[in-house]
């Protein structure tokens, strides 16, 4: 289940609103700092340029992915360690086969995928070398969609540049009315600002909150992957408990349990 993460809207329109407020404070209009061709130069200049860096797909994917920065899964580390106990309380009473049953319930693919591994009798080298496997490729397709949004960070500063000497060149190319040359640099100078922008505003924040759910997906995957391997070597459910709580913090480490149920125990 996803939310909204309130902390990715908040940020965007408080960065938005500041300049605004930069802008008017200064005795000048929005409409002012808005200029088209600038904008073109700018916001087209880097996108193509990242195009030409990765494949067409790629570049879809990379633009998709920004949406997932304004999203948060409900679930926690915490949530997951409670539902790994109560799986191992499950393989304890009544055996690991007693575990396919409980795929049906389970919303988590990977989760899903690494219990019926267990189920099948897969070595336990097996499965973790095929749980971890999977954990590179989907890391590794996260680095790609983030690695697209650095690229949009670096050029567009670099793209802003490119537009604010390409106006210097035209204003400096006509001296002959002075009265033009003020509003010129004006514009100029307008797409080093969106650069700017693009990058500090949108790109940079974007890979970076990008990178927290990177981590903390893996986090989570991390847990499955020795929960799964520990209830299928039959551990204790409260070793197990202990072992997966040593990946949060430790004002985290206290993990809701229900009545009863370590009687013989994510």
């Amino acid at each position: 289940m996803i939310f909204v993460d309130i902390a990715t809207i908040i940020g965007l329109i408080l960065c938005a609103a500041l300049t605004v407020f930069g802008i008017v404070s200064s005795g000048s209009s929005v409409l002012d700092y808005w200029d088209l061709p600038s904008a073109l130069i700018t916001f087209g200049g880097s996108f193509s340029c990242v195009l030409v860096s990765h494949t067409l797909q790629d570049f879809i994917n990379g633009l998709k992915g920004a949406a997932l920065a304004f999203k948060v899964p409900v679930i926690n580390v915490s949530e997951m360690i409670k539902s790994i106990i109560e799986l191992s309380n499950v393989a304890r009473k009544e055996g690991l086969l007693s575990l396919e049953e409980a795929t049906t319930e389970l919303e988590e693919p990977f989760l899903k995928k690494g219990i019926l591994l267990v189920v099948d009798g897969t070595d336990p080298d097996l499965v973790r070398g095929i749980l971890e496997t999977e954990l590179i490729s989907i890391e590794g397709r996260h680095k790609k969609v983030i690695g697209f949004w650095d690229m949009v960070a670096a050029m567009g500063p670099a793209w802003g540049m490119i537009g604010t000497l390409i106006g210097l060149i035209a204003m400096l190319n006509d001296l002959n009315d002075p009265s033009k040359i003020g509003p010129a640099m004006a514009v100029a100078l307008t797409t080093t600002l969106y650069g700017s922008l693009l990058a500090n505003w949108i790109a940079t924040p974007i890979a970076n909150k990008l990178r927290v759910i990177n981590a903390f997906e893996m986090q989570m995957k991390e847990v499955m992957i020795e929960g799964l391997l520990s209830i299928q070597a039959g551990e204790n459910p409260r070793v197990i408990e202990e072992k997966l709580k040593s990946f949060l913090a430790p004002k985290d480490r206290e993990v809701p349990q229900d009545e009863g149920d370590f009687g013989g125990e994510e």
